[in-house]
């Protein structure tokens, strides 16, 4: 299994427009973060994890001409708002299949509806086909078991989810014992760690530290970095030896 780091940046990505944090002007490529999103590669297949407002560009800076599926966390734009840019992709391939939560599923057919049904006044092919993702349903993808993992931001219900020994979790606030119990033996974290300071709706590092702490990943990469957290070779200097800042790009192999 393969992992890919499309972006790695909060809703804002870094640099940030109009905000003048020192890390927006860093000439460190670790500094460049756009929206969060990642790539996974198992047996041939390429899944994406959300597509944010940079898909377009993250597909073309990584040479992905192929997605197989669509898993998505939730429906905030900087998760889904590149939902337009599997057209191309879809001409060539065909129908993508998306999963998501049957609110996540309705608020994409508002937003995209011409993806999902052929429109009089839009002709063209249909290109995404739905698959709903339930709490404490597993479902398969392929020739693996996908295990959704619900938790609160703010007060929105999310999904990341767990395949074998690895897991994506982004835009956490609050998780219970029991979800938080489908995380342990993990190979492989991939987690959500703000900034340094307490956030309504996301954890900030220290947060993000306990749980890791809590559940003991064999090793744990931190996403969704807004400008606050400061530049990425300060922060990494005071983390664990098993934990990682991620940054664009990043290729990890599980």
């Amino acid at each position: 299994m393969r992992i890919i780091f499309l972006g790695t940046g909060t809703s804002t990505g870094i640099p940030s427009i109009g905000l003048n944090y020192p890390v927006c002007s860093s000439e460190d490529f670790r500094d460049k973060r756009l929206r969060s999103s990642i790539l996974m590669t198992y047996n041939e297949k390429n899944i994406i994890f959300d597509c944010g407002p940079d898909f377009r560009q993250q597909l073309l800076t990584n040479n992905i001409n192929k997605v197989d599926s669509i898993l998505f966390t939730h429906e905030h734009a900087d998760h889904t708002a590149g939902l337009d840019d599997v057209r191309p992709i879809s001409f060539k391939n065909g129908k993508i299949p998306i999963y998501a939560h049957k609110r996540v599923l309705e608020n994409l057919k508002q937003r995209f509806l011409y993806l999902f049904e052929k429109q009089n006044n839009y002709p063209g092919d249909i290109h995404l086909m739905t698959n709903e993702v339930k709490e404490n349903k597993k479902f398969n993808l392929y020739d693996f078991t996908v295990i959704p993992i619900s938790y609160s931001h703010h007060k929105l219900q999310v999904f990341g989810y767990r395949i074998n020994q690895f897991a994506y979790i982004t835009d956490l606030k609050k998780i219970d014992d029991k979800e938080k119990n489908k995380l342990l033996n993990l190979d492989c974290l991939i987690l959500n760690a703000l900034r340094h300071d307490e956030h309504y709706s996301h954890i900030n590092l220290r947060q993000a530290l306990q749980i890791i702490q809590d559940i003991k990943p064999k090793k744990a990469y931190l996403t969704h970095i807004a400008p606050q957290m400061g530049f990425h070779s300060d922060t990494e200097k005071l983390l664990p030896k098993s934990v990682f800042l991620a940054y664009d790009g990043l290729e990890i192999e599980i």
